[in-house]
């Protein structure tokens, strides 16, 4: 493959690049910060969307490359909008998934079920070394489970349970594309992608909304 479709994912995050390896048309080359050995952006924004684009600038600008960056994570109604920012590290730095779905649920634990309504959210920014080129927000709604289940996604997933009752876990991959956070910004993205390598648009350091 030449490196026409060559495109940065700003992220050190396994789950997350083969998330988007799967999102994008299958003629664009997916490369990760850890392919590169470049470190990850600082994340100190007061939004996701201030992280994205954060992480999205400073990637492409130590790449060279046109950059897909991406901040995301789970909004509890009933714990005031934790873990929100601050979801990959809920239960310490490490971002064990595994432990932040346990101090999650165990929060929970006394809230009743009516009361347990969450969002997933994604903010996607498309970047070149020239600044921001575009972005956009993917919103999936539903409720925190008392157990996890389904063997499919990361993070989050086996305890977010959608409206039609399976939990993001339950999806198989090729529904979850269609249907989650990450998958509803990605795909507002894709044609601008096509047309920034189409018309040369990093070189030029156009701007496209």
């Amino acid at each position: 493959m030449t490196n026409a479709k060559r495109v940065l994912v700003a992220t050190s995050n396994r789950g997350k690049a083969k998330e988007f390896r799967e999102l994008l048309p299958p003629d664009f080359e997916i490369v990760t910060l850890l392919d590169l050995g470049l470190p990850s952006p600082e994340e100190d924004g007061a939004t996701f969307a201030e992280n994205a684009r954060l992480k999205a600038i400073a990637a492409a600008a130590s790449s060279g490359m046109i950059t897909i960056a991406d901040d995301s994570g789970l909004v509890v109604d009933a714990l005031g909008g934790q873990p929100g920012l601050y979801s990959a590290r809920f239960a310490g730095p490490d971002g064990e998934d595994a432990a932040n779905r346990r101090k999650l649920l165990d929060l929970l634990a006394d809230t009743p079920d009516s009361e347990r309504t969450a969002h997933f959210i994604a903010v996607v920014v498309v970047a070149s070394s020239n600044g921001i080129i575009a972005e956009a927000t993917g919103i999936v709604e539903g409720s925190v489970g008392r157990a996890e289940r389904g063997g499919h996604g990361f993070g989050y997933d086996p305890i977010f349970v959608l409206p039609d009752a399976r939990t993001m876990a339950e999806l198989d991959p090729i529904e979850k594309n269609e249907r989650s956070h990450r998958a509803l910004a990605s795909k507002q993205l894709i044609p601008v992608l096509i047309r920034v390598f189409d018309s040369d648009l990093s070189a030029t350091g156009g701007t496209t909304q």
